[in-house]
């Protein structure tokens, strides 16, 4: 008899009226609500913003310095996510430098920071990114820069 009790509580702790997919997030941003966020990557438009701070609090936001080769006449391209169907933000031309401030799971794609150019000799400076100096925690970037992810074959380190 105790043993036929000690089953129908066994039973009763585990069945669970909630759904698993009620509580995982569909989103890459913790809390956000689950109606404010699509279904489907087919739905919205794909971004991933860029992470600086990956190497904690003592070192730079972002820990390398890149150049961007073998681009071919097009040029490449810079997206807004590590997806090759994701937004062209810009073009990156043979040579372009950009800090190299995190990579994709899969090491394909890199998240980048567009180094401004020289400045120009009318004594105009070029606007600090943020990236050179340390954060506090790991953040997405919202810097003056334009940042994206392009694809790791086309970058190759020359710095850090």
């Amino acid at each position: 008899m105790t043993r036929a009790i000690a089953l129908i509580f066994l039973l009763a702790a585990c069945s669970d009226s909630r759904e698993v997919l009620d509580e995982l997030p569909n989103s890459s941003l913790a809390g956000a609500p689950r109606a404010d966020v699509s279904e489907s990557r087919m739905d919205a438009p794909v971004a991933r913003a860029v992470t600086i701070g990956e190497d904690g609090p003592r070192l730079d936001a972002c820990g390398g310095m890149g150049q961007v080769l073998r681009t071919g006449a097009g040029g490449q391209p810079l997206r807004a996510a590590p997806f090759g169907d994701a937004k062209v933000l810009a073009t990156l031309n043979e040579g372009d430098r950009a800090y190299i401030c995190t990579r994709s799971l899969d090491q394909k794609w890199l998240g980048v920071v567009l180094a401004p150019p020289p400045a120009a000799d009318n004594g105009a400076q070029a606007p600090d990114c943020g990236v050179s100096s340390p954060v506090d925690r790991k953040q997405p970037y919202d810097g003056p820069c334009v940042s994206g992810w392009v694809a790791s074959a086309y970058v190759r380190l020359i710095a850090g």
